[in-house]
């Protein structure tokens, strides 16, 4: 692989989200969130296969020492709230709810997420229908409360949260609004005691760069890769907010992208299949990888 994408899957999702490398296993996880499933590609053999989930997913997480499970076991923030799923060897999911949520309206999910540097979860929320252009996003945060996993809001004020990512060292969370009408990425101070971010600043003005700003990924440099949805692009930024390049993959509407592989030199881009004429698209909704020639860092294990 180079820093020419290469087809991973030709999985044709309706929205290819949350790509999570799960290195005991040295398997590529993801969710499609209308086809309601969660998905894994084996790098080694190259087969894939997917289960079910019982609600829409936004986000997921590998769940701290489930690494024994023969799937392991993830935390999933989906429509309702977030719930631990155990994908079984005959193709059913056990669920778990651990935390319910009250959206302010309906026809909410929860959408982008991930753990910080201490495996704790954070995923904002947003109303489906993006032409409502609704502001009832929120970002949540998933931590122990004397042991017992309980949600609580972080922000709010958001129309479609995405592009969560961590610095290196985790005092820093990035977190994007990827509608047409923000087009923004911010930078916060994280206290990585409380898991609380702060002093929200504009990071990336992603108005006049090609693609909306939708999910993304850090590199061990702290340099932060970012989907161009629309464009078929994914853009690295040094910490700095200076856009450093952008590599084309072959389909207009990259998701959202995560660092795997052996190395984790390996740049994996999940992408949505539109409906319409895709004649110049044909292999949208599905996988790809880059070699971008820079390396990731290990995805934190939730610990709730």
């Amino acid at each position: 692989m180079s820093e020419q994408a290469e087809l991973v899957l030709d999985v044709r999702n309706g929205v290819g989200e949350s790509p999570v490398w799960d290195s005991a296993r040295q398997c590529l996880w993801w969710v499609d969130i209308p086809g309601l499933a969660l998905w894994c590609w084996h790098s080694a053999s190259g087969q894939a296969r997917h289960w079910p989930t019982p609600e829409q997913t936004g986000c997921i997480a590998l769940a701290a020492g489930s690494d024994a499970l023969p799937h392991g076991q993830w935390i999933a923030a989906m429509e309702t709230g977030v719930a631990r799923l155990t994908p079984q060897a005959d193709g059913s999911v056990t669920s778990e709810w651990i935390a319910r949520v009250t959206h302010p309206q309906t026809g909410m999910r929860f959408n982008d997420g991930r753990c910080d540097r201490q495996g704790r979860l954070r995923a904002g929320t947003m109303v489906a229908d993006m032409s409502l252009a609704a502001t009832s996003g929120s970002l949540y945060a998933l931590d122990l409360d004397h042991g017992v996993p309980t949600l609580r809001g972080l922000d709010a004020g958001y129309i479609t949260p995405n592009g969560m990512a961590f610095s290196p060292d985790g005092r820093t969370m990035y977190l994007s609004d990827s509608h047409p009408n923000r087009q923004t990425v911010w930078a916060f101070d994280y206290d990585t005691d409380t898991g609380t971010p702060h002093n929200r600043r504009v990071f990336i003005d992603f108005k006049p760069l090609p693609g909306r700003p939708d999910g993304a990924a850090v590199d061990i440099d702290g340099c932060y890769w970012i989907c161009g949805n629309d464009a078929g692009l994914v853009h690295r930024f040094t910490p700095a907010g200076r856009l450093d390049r952008s590599l084309a993959v072959p389909v207009k509407k990259p998701a959202m992208c995560a660092f795997g592989g052996a190395s984790l030199d390996t740049l994996f881009v999940t992408s949505i299949r539109p409906g319409g004429d895709l004649a110049d698209q044909p292999l949208a909704g599905g996988v790809f990888a880059l070699r971008p020639g820079v390396q990731g860092l290990p995805e934190p294990r939730c610990t709730a």
